[in-house]
C-alpha cells in the first residue's frame, strides 16, 4: 500500500523517519519528480497500523479500541515516536490507554489476541505477559471467591422454606447457577486463544494458586472446541469434513500456532491435532477427580485414532485408572484401532486400565480397598453361606464394588465377539477379587453369553471359566435360570442345587428356631434328635421378621396357625429330601460315584460337618 504524505509532520513525530529522510538518496535518472519514496516492509502490525501512525502525525483524531491498541504500540516502537521529538507522543498514549485496557477483562482478551500478528515485539515490549498476568489476576480472584459463594449459597437454600419464594421463583437454583458461573464465566473468553498463549494462561493461573477444578476444566472446554473427535462416534475423516475443509493444515497456518478459530475455516492436519492433544494431556492438572472420566476416555478414543505418543495413552490409561470407579459402560467401550485388530474392542486397553486402578493403594477414594472395607462399603449383608440378602443404594457402595459391577457390565458386552479368546476372557475377569462382588449375577451372565458364543468350547474349557463365578453368591433368579442352563457343565449344576438346597435348609432351620423359641420361652431349645441349630447366619435375618409375626400373632391367640404353618413348612423339607435322592440317582445313572464327589464338594465348601449336623434336626420331622 502506497501513502502520499508530507514530510514535516513525519518528521516531528517520528525519529525513525527523521533519519530514513535525511539519508534518502533519490535516484540518479531523476525518476520520481523529486520525491522522497520510502520502503517499509517489516513494520509491525503492517499497512493499517502506519495508517493510524501518519494519522496521529497529521494531528488527525484516531481512535483507539482494544484491538488496535497492541499494534499500533508496536508500530510506535518501530518509528521510535517517543516524547523526545513531541510532548504526548503515539507511545505515551498507546500506554495510557493500554492500561486502561487491562483492566478490563473482555479488552485484555481481545488485545492478547491481536498480540498473535506483531508477536516478536510484543513480546519484546512485554505486552504478552502483561495481558497475560491481568487475566490470571482476574480469574485468580473470582476463583478464590466461587467456594465462599458456593456455600453461602447452599447455606441460603437451606434456610429458604423448600427454596421459593412468595412467588414460586427458587432461591436454590439461583445461588448453585451463581455458584457455577463463578467458576466458568471465563472458559468460553479463553478458548479462542491459540494453544501457545493458552498454555501460558493456565500456567500463570496455576502460578497465582488457582483451584486445579477450575483449570481442568478450562481445559476441558478448549479440547472440546478443538477437537471433534472427543465426541462419540465421530471418526477422523467426519472430523475433519465437519470442519468444512479437505483436511491440509492450510493457509501458512504454523503446526504449533493452532487456533480454534482458525480451524473453523480452515482444518487442521491430522499431525497438528495430534501435537495438540499431547499438549493438553500435558497441561492436564495431576490432581484425581478435577478431570471427568468421560472426557478422559473421550481423549483416549482420540489418542488412539491419532495414534499418539505412547506416553500420552499412558498418560491417559493411568489416570483413567485412577478414578475407573466413575466411568461409565458406553465410555469404556474402546474400539479397536490398532494395526492389528483381533477384537471388536481394545481388550488389553481395558485390562491395563483395570490394572493401575488395581495398583492403586492410596485408600478407599482411589481404588483397591480390603475385604473388610469392600465389605463395609458394599453394605450388603451377607448370611452364612456368603449369599447377600439385599440391595443397597450405589452412592453405599464402595469404589472397588462399584468397578466390580462396571466390568461385569463389560465382559457381557465383550463376550459376543467369536474373536475374543478364553484366556483373555479369563484374565480380565480374574483381576477383579472375589470379596468385590457382593452378588456375583453379573459375571455368570457374562459367562453364560460367552458360553452362548461359543459353542466349541471343551467340557474342560467349561468348567475352567465357570470357576470365575461363586455358585454361593448366585441370586434365586439367577440359580434357576442356571439350574435349567444347558450350557453350563454338570458339575456347576450340581454345586448350584447344592447350595440351594443348602440356603434353604438354613433359612428353614432359623424358623424352626423362632417357633420353639416363641413357644417354648427366650432360650435356645434342642430338636428332636439332639441337634442345636445355631442363631445366626441367614437364620438371624429370618429371626427378626418373624418373631415379629410370631409377637402379634400371640396376642390374637392365633397359636394353632402357627402350628399348622410349622407343618408345612416340615412337608416341604420331606419334599426336598426326596428331590436330593432323585438328583443323586440322576448322577449315579450318569456313570458319576454319587459318595466320593458329593464328600468331596461339601468339604471343600466347608459345607460337611454343618450338614452332618443340621441332618438329624430335620430328617423325619
Amino acid at each position: 500500500m502506497s501513502f502520499y504524505l508530507h514530510k514535516f509532520p513525519l518528521l516531528s513525530r517520528s525519529g525513525v523517519l527523521q533519519r530514513m529522510i535525511s539519508e534518502y538518496q533519490p535516484p540518479v535518472d531523476g525518476v520520481g519528480g523529486g520525491m522522497c519514496t520510502l520502503q517499509l516492509d517489516d513494520i509491525p502490525g503492517g499497512a493499517k497500523a502506519f495508517e493510524l501512525a501518519a494519522k496521529f502525525c497529521y494531528d488527525v483524531k484516531i481512535e483507539l479500541n482494544a484491538l488496535n491498541v497492541v499494534c499500533l504500540r508496536c508500530a510506535a516502537e518501530y518509528l521510535r515516536m517517543t516524547d523526545d521529538y513531541a510532548e504526548g507522543n503515539l507511545i505515551t498514549q498507546a500506554e495510557s490507554f493500554l492500561a486502561d485496557v487491562l483492566a478490563n477483562w473482555k479488552d485484555s482478551i481481545k488485545a492478547l489476541e491481536t498480540c498473535e500478528g506483531v508477536l516478536p515485539t510484543a513480546e519484546d515490549l512485554h505486552l504478552v505477559s502483561r495481558c497475560i498476568t491481568a487475566l490470571a489476576s482476574k480469574a485468580c480472584a473470582s476463583d478464590a471467591a466461587a467456594p465462599l459463594l458456593a456455600r453461602n449459597a447452599s447455606v441460603a437454600a437451606a434456610a429458604a422454606d423448600k427454596d421459593a419464594l412468595w412467588n414460586g421463583i427458587r432461591t436454590g437454583d439461583t445461588a448453585s447457577s451463581a455458584a457455577a458461573s463463578a467458576m466458568d464465566w471465563w472458559y468460553e473468553d479463553v478458548s479462542f486463544l491459540s494453544l501457545p498463549m493458552f498454555k501460558r494462561l493456565i500456567q500463570a493461573m496455576e502460578a497465582k494458586g488457582m483451584r486445579a477444578e477450575s483449570i481442568a476444566g478450562a481445559i476441558m472446554f478448549y479440547a472440546g472446541r478443538f477437537l471433534p473427535g472427543l465426541k462419540r462416534n465421530t471418526s477422523f475423516s467426519n472430523a475433519l469434513a465437519s470442519y468444512g475443509a479437505d483436511g491440509g493444515g492450510g493457509g501458512g497456518m504454523s503446526s504449533r500456532n493452532v487456533t480454534p478459530r482458525a480451524a473453523s475455516v480452515s482444518a487442521p492436519s491430522e499431525g497438528d491435532q495430534r501435537y495438540f492433544l499431547e499438549e493438553i494431556v500435558a497441561l492436564l492438572p495431576t490432581k484425581k477427580g478435577v478431570a471427568s472420566t468421560r472426557f478422559l476416555l473421550g481423549m483416549l478414543r482420540t489418542a488412539m485414532l491419532l495414534h499418539a505418543s505412547p506416553l500420552c495413552r499412558e498418560n491417559l490409561e493411568r489416570r483413567i485408572g485412577a478414578q475407573l470407579e466413575d466411568a461409565s459402560l458406553d465410555d469404556l467401550l474402546v474400539p479397536n484401532l490398532g494395526y492389528h485388530v483381533e477384537t471388536l474392542y481394545d481388550i488389553d486397553c481395558v485390562q491395563r486400565i483395570l490394572d493401575y486402578f488395581m495398583s492403586s493403594t492410596d485408600g478407599i477414594g482411589t481404588g483397591y480397598t480390603s475385604p473388610a472395607l469392600a465389605e463395609d462399603g458394599g453394605g450388603a449383608g451377607a448370611g452364612s453361606l456368603g449369599v447377600p440378602q439385599g440391595g443397597t443404594p450405589s452412592t453405599a457402595l464402595s469404589p472397588i464394588t462399584m468397578v466390580a459391577k462396571l466390568m461385569d457390565g463389560y465382559l457381557a458386552e465383550v463376550a459376543p465377539d467369536t474373536n475374543l479368546k478364553l484366556p483373555k476372557f479369563q484374565a480380565l475377569a480374574a483381576v477383579v477379587p472375589d470379596y468385590a462382588r457382593p452378588v456375583d449375577d453379573g459375571i455368570y451372565r457374562a459367562i453364560d453369553i460367552y458360553l452362548k458364543s461359543h459353542p466349541w468350547l471343551s467340557e474342560s474349557e467349561r468348567e475352567q471359566l465357570c470357576r470365575l463365578m461363586n455358585c454361593q453368591k448366585l441370586s434365586l433368579e439367577a440359580c434357576t435360570h442356571a439350574a435349567q442352563n444347558e450350557r453350563l457343565p454338570l458339575r456347576v449344576v450340581v454345586q448350584v442345587l447344592f447350595f440351594e438346597q443348602l440356603r434353604l435348609r438354613t433359612s428353614i432351620a432359623g424358623w424352626f428356631f423362632v417357633s420353639e423359641n416363641a413357644a417354648g420361652g427366650d432360650g435356645a431349645r434342642p430338636h428332636p434328635g439332639g441337634a442345636i441349630v445355631p442363631k445366626g447366619g441367614a437364620a438371624a435375618a429370618v429371626a427378626a421378621s418373624a418373631q415379629a409375626e410370631v409377637d402379634s400373632d400371640a396376642e390374637d391367640d392365633a397359636l394353632p396357625e402357627g402350628k399348622e404353618t410349622i407343618t408345612d413348612v416340615k412337608e416341604r423339607v420331606s419334599e426336598l429330601e426326596k428331590e436330593c435322592k432323585s438328583m443323586k440317582q440322576e448322577i449315579r445313572r450318569l456313570g458319576k460315584p454319587p459318595r466320593r464327589p458329593w464328600g468331596l464338594l461339601t468339604r471343600k465348601c466347608g459345607f460337611g460337618a454343618k450338614v452332618q449336623q443340621a441332618q438329624p434336626a430335620m430328617s423325619g420331622k
